[in-house]
């Protein structure tokens, strides 16, 4: 399992499934390979997790989902997964891009919030629904980067944010 192979599957489980169920159906073809390709793709993911852990898309995902707690920001990625690897990588270049996705113009419309926890256990669900048992705990390593240090700001600065992420900013009504 490479991430190309990952992002097709995601791909894949967008055009199949109903708004809302992309991870669940990623799972279930992930299921369908071998067990070694399912226990490899959960190192993929947290490869791809540990890729978008930035401080400047921790920032976006705040001001989309009104707050964002640390589990809050593994969730909102595990969304932004979800959305495949165009939107995935955009939001890496630039957070503020996601002022122009659908999802997030429609949440800052109906304010909702956008996160996807299941997204974070796909090869987990695969890997129990192929061979019955869980995944090995040997099979995945995680480490974040840290963090950088020219965004450690309070989020709830409304000047700040507004500077760094001017359409998000505009979209949600900050001022």
């Amino acid at each position: 399992m490479d991430k190309q192979t990952f992002w097709k599957l995601i791909d894949t489980a967008r055009a199949e499934a109903a708004d809302g169920q992309v991870a669940e159906h990623t799972a279930g073809l992930l299921a369908r390979l071998p067990e070694a390709e399912i226990a490899a793709a959960q190192q993929v993911l947290w490869d791809l997790l540990a890729e978008s852990y930035r401080s400047p898309l921790w920032a976006a995902a705040y001001v989309i989902n009104g707050g964002c707690s640390d589990d809050g920001f593994d969730y909102f990625r595990g969304w932004l997964l979800t959305q495949g690897e165009a939107a995935f990588e955009a939001a890496l270049a630039d957070p503020d891009s996601l002022a122009a996705h659908p999802q997030v113009r429609a949440a800052a419309a109906e304010g909702l919030e956008l996160w996807d926890e299941e997204a974070l256990s796909i090869a987990w669900t695969a890997y129990e629904a192929a061979t019955g048992r869980e995944l090995p705990s040997d099979s995945f390593t995680i480490s974040y980067p840290a963090l950088d240090p020219s965004w450690d700001f309070d989020f709830d600065d409304d000047d700040e944010i507004t500077a760094r992420l001017p359409r998000l900013s505009s979209l949600f009504d900050y001022s």
